[in-house]
């Protein structure tokens, strides 16, 4: 792993882009000089996300709109009446060339619903977090790394166990994590086990025949439709973010001032090429590509929508080990007919089905924040297969129509008992009760990555250029810390596994 480097800005306050409100949202803060793929798949299964190199966490029970991190089972993934008109509406259009009358405004054209709440369209993109007005420190990212890595594996030699020793087990997050290890065989469904027990029985091993009759069109069924003889051709092109010729050509910086202007009714005078790569471009995400990750590698991409010659959309995603996940979408509004904001978030998800195929544990597809206060931002929870992060215990709970369905708990009433609750939650009721809950309905259970004071020692400080420790030798070295308290908040929000294995610059 490459090492994760961070510097801690703490409590921030500033306007929020959902209500509007100046000086009410409020957020943990963290500038990423360089953050490991895993660390991060980490990182966002802990309700954080970044915006650049900037990293973010809302405080949801104080904060005015909370944000709840969502994530979609791409290969549970099924397609909705409004899904399916609008990869139909797009297949027709590049057949035909011809725009469809009374499909304007982004909807789906039935106002259902899915693609937008109200009138107008609606991306699937959360707006910009403000930045904090603090600048990290100038550090030099590779030189630190080395040093940090040097540092860390003349502790591991100082801590070696004897020969007789049995190595300790590495720290896991839980069957509930993303990111923890797992294996890459694709697990069977309950009921094709059952199916093939009753074959061995009767026999018969050979192999059912699929359904065809009833069999309905999947996802990629629809995208596959389009042919040579078609009237217009899009294609999608994934990009690496670090390749700037292409991620900042002018096509792009064009497209996305005409839809900051036009959907956002963003300043014209900010929306510089700076600006842009510091928001889309600029990624903390080290590029890594393992023999068992897919093909492009783990790091931060762009997927740009050729429509002809003409670039009309792009989806900034980052790949991890354990998903996909969706930064930020723009597009041009001339073309808000065909739902675009809908049709990139459906072109993702099969973009995750793609891989998963060869890397069966990067099956999920994260869309940000599910907000339900903000009315807008609630036709996430319609997408099947959906997933709720609870903000305390930082376990998935399964949605649909957002509404939590089954969601079964183990209380371990002993060592060799466990008794199991079958619990049905309606989380849009409780969510319009109060705008914060804590969703996990289980009031015993805990965050198993929870960082606690023994773990302390452990974190690894950046004092200067030069010179990189542990908080148990910074203290020998520096005596009491008046950072100890900043210290321990950080290693708390980002969990026990990321607070001792990324260095934490603490450099004044």
């Amino acid at each position: 792993m490459s090492m994760s480097i961070v510097q801690y800005f703490g409590n921030q306050l500033g306007k929020c882009g959902y209500c509007s409100g100046t000086k009410c949202s409020l957020s943990h803060g963290m500038h990423a000089y360089r953050l490991d793929c895993q660390d991060y798949q980490e990182l966002i299964d802990r309700g954080w996300r970044r915006c650049g190199n900037y990293c973010y966490k809302l405080r949801n029970k104080e904060t005015c709109c909370p944000c709840y991190t969502i994530k979609c089972d791409a290969l549970e993934f099924k397609l909705t009446k409004s899904n399916k008109r609008i990869l139909r509406r797009m297949t027709r259009f590049l057949r035909d060339g011809k725009r469809e009358t009374g499909s304007g405004n982004g909807g789906d054209g039935e106002g259902d619903g899915d693609d937008a709440s109200g009138a107008g369209e609606v991306n699937a993109s959360e707006p910009q977090p403000q930045l904090p007005d603090k600048s990290p420190a100038v550090i030099n990212v590779e030189q630190v790394a080395s040093l940090a890595q040097a540092q860390k594996k003349q502790s591991a030699k100082q801590t070696a166990p004897g020969p007789a020793s049995a190595p300790a087990p590495p720290p896991t997050l839980g069957p509930n994590k993303s990111a923890a290890p797992i294996s890459n065989a694709p697990r069977k469904k309950a009921k094709q086990m059952r199916l093939e027990r009753r074959q061995a029985k009767l026999g018969d091993t050979a192999a059912v025949p699929p359904k065809t009759a009833t069999q309905e069109k999947s996802l990629t069924d629809f995208l596959s439709a389009a042919s040579e003889t078609d009237k217009h051709q899009l294609k999608i092109v994934l990009v690496a973010s670090s390749d700037t010729q292409r991620t900042c050509a002018d096509a792009v910086v064009a497209l996305y001032r005409k839809y900051q202007i036009v959907i956002h009714n963003d300043n014209p005078a900010r929306l510089t090429l700076a600006s842009m790569q510091r928001f889309l471009v600029k990624s903390p995400l080290k590029n890594d590509k393992p023999s068992d990750g897919p093909e492009m590698g783990y790091g931060s991409f762009h997927q740009q929508y050729w429509l002809d010659d003409k670039l009309i959309a792009v989806g900034v995603l980052d790949i991890l080990p354990g998903s996909v996940s969706s930064v930020y979408f723009f597009y041009d509004p001339d073309y808000s007919f065909l739902s675009l904001g809908t049709y990139g978030s459906l072109r993702e998800i099969d973009f995750v089905q793609t891989i998963a195929q060869n890397v069966p544990a990067l099956k999920y597809y994260y869309m940000g924040f599910y907000i339900h206060s903000c009315p807008k931002m609630r036709y996430k929870g319609k997408l099947s297969a959906s997933y709720l992060l609870c903000p305390e215990t930082y376990v998935w709970l399964f949605l649909t129509d957002g509404k939590l369905r089954v969601v079964k708990v183990v209380i371990f009433v002993s060592s060799n008992y466990k008794l199991l609750f079958y619990l049905l939650l309606a989380i849009r009721s409780k969510l319009d009760e109060h705008k914060y809950q804590r969703l996990n309905p289980d009031p015993n259970a805990r965050d198993v990555n929870e960082f606690l004071m023994e773990h302390l020692d452990d974190v690894m400080l950046l004092l200067d250029a030069k010179t990189c420790t542990d908080y148990k030798h910074y203290l020998q070295i520096n005596g009491p810390d008046n950072d100890r308290d900043t210290i321990v908040e950080y290693s708390q929000l980002v969990g026990k596994v990321c607070a001792r294995r990324m260095l934490y610059v603490n450099m004044s």
